[in-house]
C-alpha cells in the first residue's frame, strides 16, 4: 500500500488497507470508492489470492467505468491484461459481462444487476452500489454463496432509503449482529482528508474546504438528495408526513404579496422561538373554497418587543378574522398580550402536546391533499414542511419528529402553517368545483385551482 499512497485519500487506504473478509462501505457519490476497490481487486488477482473477481453494479456504465479503473491498475502492476469487451457468459440465460483476462489465469468480470448472473460461480464478490439494485434479497440469495470457499466479499453503496437489505446490513453491523468490518464515509470527512483539494487540483484552506461543500450542498436542490447521496443517512420518504411530490403539487410560484393587495379574509398562524428556533408568521387569505399563502415572515434571534410590534401590525388589518399563536413556554406572555390587545375571540393561544400537534397536523394534511390549501414556491419552506416524521412510539401514542433539514429552524414553518389553517377554522372543507369559484367571481381562485 506505502508504494501507490499517492493514488489514494486516507480514507480509500483505510479501506484498502483493511483485509477483513466481508467489508461493508456507506459512502458519499463519487469520492474514489469504486475506484480503490479496482486496485483491490487487480491486486488480488496479480498475487492469486483470488481466481475470479465478480463485480455487479446497478447499471452497464458503472461496470464499463469499473473495468476501465481494472485496466489502469493493471498497468501500474505490470500485468499482463487482454480486454475482452462485453462476453456472452450464458446464451440461455442472456448473461453478459465485461471481463479483463489476465496472464496468470485469473480473470475480473464485470456483471450486470441481474441476481441470476451470480448462480453457480465462484471467487471474490464485489456487489457495488447494492442499494440500488431492483431486487436485492435475490441479489443476496445468489451472491453469498459464490464466496462460500473463503473469498472475500465487498459490499458498497450509497443510501436508498430504511427498507433495503443495503440499510438492514449496515444497521446489523453497527449494532454487532453481524462480524463485518464497516466502514462510514459522509462527503465532510472526504473533504476533510483532500477530496476537494484533489477536485480543484491544489490545496485549499479549511475556509475553501468549507464553501466548496456548501456549494456542493446549495447545487444538490433538495435535502433527502443531500442526506442519502452525500452524507450516509439513510431517508424513509414514506415515513414523511408531507411528501415532495404533495408540496410540490400545492406549490405556485408568485403568491406572496403585500397584504394591501388582498381582499378575502386573513388567518394567522405563530410558532414562537427566540435563539435556537425561528419565530414564523404565517397569513393566509381565503380565495373561495381554497386558502392562499399571503405572507411567510421569518424572524430569526428577534428581540420580544420587536416580535410583537410585527404580529400586532398584523393583527391590526382591518380583513384580519382569526389567528392562532404557539403558546408554549416562550410564546406563552406574546400570545396572552394578543389576547388582550385583540379579544380572545380573535387570537388563540394553543399550547403544544402530543394530542394538540395531531389535531394541528392532520388537518393541514388534508388541507393540501385536497387542493385547499395553496403554498408558496419556496424551497425553504418545502424542505421545513417535509422535515416532519410521524412516528407511533412502542405505546401507540403518535409523535411528530422532525428529520435533518438544510432549512433554518426546527419545523417552525410547518407549524405556523397548520397553525394558521386552524385559524381558519373547518369551513374549508369541501371539493373544489369549477362552479363554487366562479360562483365567488375571484378570477385569481380559477386560476390557481386551473392545475387541480
Amino acid at each position: 500500500m506505502a508504494k501507490h499512497s499517492k493514488y489514494f485519500l486516507p480514507y480509500q487506504g483505510r479501506w484498502l488497507a483493511d483485509t477483513s473478509r466481508i467489508k461493508i462501505w456507506e459512502k458519499s457519490r463519487r469520492i474514489g470508492a469504486t475506484y480503490v476497490q479496482a486496485y483491490e481487486d487487480v491486486r488480488d488477482c496479480a498475487a492469486k489470492s483470488v481466481p475470479k473477481v465478480w463485480f455487479s453494479s446497478a447499471d452497464e456504465s458503472a461496470a464499463r467505468e469499473y473495468i476501465e479503473y481494472c485496466e489502469k491498475w493493471a498497468k501500474l502492476f505490470h500485468l499482463a491484461a487482454e480486454n475482452l469487451g462485453l462476453v456472452l457468459l450464458d446464451s440461455e440465460k442472456d448473461i453478459k459481462t465485461f471481463t479483463i483476462q489476465f496472464a496468470n489465469g485469473t480473470k475480473i468480470h464485470a456483471l450486470s444487476s441481474n441476481p441470476k448472473a451470480f448462480r453457480s460461480k465462484g471467487g471474490k464478490v464485489v456487489w457495488d452500489e447494492a442499494a440500488w439494485h431492483d431486487d436485492q434479497d435475490k441479489m443476496w440469495a445468489a451472491a453469498r454463496p459464490t464466496i462460500t470457499w473463503g473469498f472475500p466479499l465487498r459490499i458498497l453503496s450509497t443510501h436508498n432509503g430504511k427498507s433495503c437489505r443495503f440499510y438492514r446490513f449496515v444497521e446489523a453491523v453497527k449494532k454487532g449482529k453481524l462480524p463485518w468490518s464497516l466502514h462510514t464515509t459522509p462527503i465532510e470527512l472526504a473533504v476533510a482528508e483532500g477530496l476537494a483539494d484533489r477536485i480543484v487540483g491544489r490545496d485549499l484552506t479549511e475556509a475553501e474546504r468549507a464553501a466548496w461543500l456548501e456549494t456542493e450542498r446549495e447545487s444538490v436542490g433538495d435535502e433527502d438528495t443531500w442526506l442519502q447521496e452525500y452524507r450516509c443517512i439513510p431517508v424513509d420518504e414514506a415515513a414523511a408526513f408531507l411528501t415532495y411530490e404533495l408540496l410540490a403539487s400545492r406549490s405556485v410560484a408568485g403568491i406572496i404579496r403585500p397584504l394591501s393587495e388582498t381582499t378575502g379574509d386573513l388567518y394567522v398562524g405563530v410558532d414562537i422561538g427566540r435563539k435556537k428556533d425561528l419565530t414564523v408568521i404565517w397569513v393566509l387569505e381565503r380565495c373561495g373554497p381554497v386558502l392562499v399563502t399571503r405572507l411567510v415572515k421569518i424572524m430569526e434571534r428577534t428581540p420580544f418587543h420587536m416580535q410583537r410590534q410585527a404580529l400586532f401590525v398584523l393583527l391590526g388589518h382591518r380583513a384580519m378574522r382569526r389567528a392562532c399563536i404557539d403558546a408554549t413556554g416562550l410564546g406563552m406572555q406574546l400570545a396572552e398580550e394578543s389576547q388582550r390587545a385583540f379579544g380572545q375571540y380573535r387570537v388563540e393561544a394553543v399550547t403544544f402536546s402530543g394530542a394538540v400537534k395531531e389535531s394541528l397536523a392532520y388537518p393541514l394534511r388534508a388541507a393540501l391533499e385536497d387542493a385547499r390549501l395553496i403554498l408558496p414556491d419556496d424551497h425553504e419552506i418545502r424542505e421545513d414542511l417535509h422535515s416532519v416524521r410521524k412516528v407511533t412510539t412502542a405505546a401507540g401514542n403518535i409523535r411528530f419528529d422532525v428529520a435533518a433539514t438544510e432549512a433554518r429552524g426546527h419545523a417552525d414553518r410547518f407549524w405556523a402553517a397548520a397553525l394558521a389553517r386552524h385559524a381558519a377554522g373547518d369551513n374549508t372543507s369541501g371539493g373544489l368545483t369549477a362552479e363554487a369559484v366562479v360562483s365567488r367571481g375571484r378570477r385569481e381562485s380559477a386560476e390557481l385551482l386551473d392545475r387541480y
